[in-house]
Parts: C-alpha cells; sequence; structure tokens
C-alpha cells in the first residue's frame, strides 16, 4: 500500500512536541499553592490551647463582627521566626492577630513566645495539621485575612516581611 503521510508523521509528532514546550517555558508558572477556601467560610474547628496561659481557638472566635489576621505557625520554623517582628509591629498598628501551632509542644510553643513575643489574641494548637489541611495551607508560615462575618478573604504565603505588613493593614482595611 501506498501511504506516503506515513513519512510526515514523525515530522507532526516532533512538531507538536516542540510546541508544547515552547508554551510550557513561555506561560509565566505559579509556583504558590493557593487556598481552595477564599471567598468562603471557616471550616468548623475548636482547638485546645497551644501553651499554658493562652486562649484556645476556635472558627466561632474569628466571626465576631470584627476582621483579622489567623497565622498559622511554628516554633521549630525559622520563617516563623523571621516574621515575628512583623507580627508585632501588626499588633501595635491595632491588628488583631489569632494563631495555631502546627504540630507544636507547649513547651516549645511558650519558648518561642518568650523570645520572640507574643502578638496572638488566643493560639490554638493543630497537633495533627487537621485544621491547617482544611484551611487549604500549604505549610508555615501562612496568614489569612479573615472578614468580620469568619470569611477567609485573602491569603499569604511564607513569613510576612516588612513590605507585607501595609499590604495585610489594607487588605484588613477594605473589609470593614
Amino acid at each position: 500500500m501506498n501511504r506516503p503521510w506515513l513519512l510526515w508523521a514523525p515530522l507532526v509528532a516532533t512538531a507538536c512536541i516542540g510546541g508544547l514546550a515552547i508554551y510550557g517555558l513561555a506561560v509565566p508558572k505559579d509556583e504558590q499553592v493557593r487556598s481552595a477556601m477564599i471567598g468562603q467560610k471557616l471550616p468548623e474547628f475548636a482547638l485546645p490551647p497551644a501553651t499554658l496561659g493562652v486562649l484556645p481557638l476556635s472558627n466561632k472566635d474569628m466571626g465576631d463582627g470584627k476582621p483579622r489576621l489567623l497565622n498559622i505557625f511554628a516554633s521549630w520554623c525559622i520563617p516563623c521566626k523571621a516574621e515575628a517582628p512583623q507580627l508585632e509591629e501588626l499588633k501595635a498598628a491595632g491588628v488583631e492577630i489569632d494563631g495555631i501551632a502546627i504540630r507544636d509542644r507547649p513547651e516549645d510553643v511558650a519558648a518561642f513566645l518568650d523570645e520572640f513575643g507574643n502578638p496572638y489574641r488566643r493560639i490554638g494548637s493543630d497537633s495533627e495539621m487537621a485544621v491547617q489541611l482544611k484551611l487549604g495551607s500549604s505549610g508555615v508560615p501562612e496568614t489569612y485575612v479573615i472578614g468580620a462575618d469568619g470569611t477567609i478573604l485573602f491569603q499569604h504565603i511564607g513569613d510576612i516581611r516588612a513590605e507585607h505588613v501595609p499590604v495585610l493593614i489594607e487588605k484588613l482595611k477594605a473589609t470593614k
């Protein structure tokens, strides 16, 4: 049988693969894992206090008519230590911050707070990472802007740096 189109098949296949490769290189890549919870109410949870002397945390504590930040951190997390001064700056600016300590021991959380300060209103202990996963969080640290009605409005992935403080304050002001 005479099938001249078979001679062109490898060339067409190579051109298709090359086109896909060029497309993959040309399209900007987003390496951040965004939460599917943005725009949704906080999932239900009730966490015990992360250490002595702090209040426990539940989703009901964050739908009380005032916007706030929800910071997911861990005492063993180096970027969490780096963001501590910015959290203190946010607190000094009147921002209410609640925290969730991930896979942490109470004595380690206490030592972390003693060394780096306690900007938190409440801190819940998520030793099994169940709430972290419900929130769609990909790691620590992560910070969420929570609206006055308990809706997740914004997600900041990674440590908060000085240049992020005005952005977070603006996001909170926009919720009012």
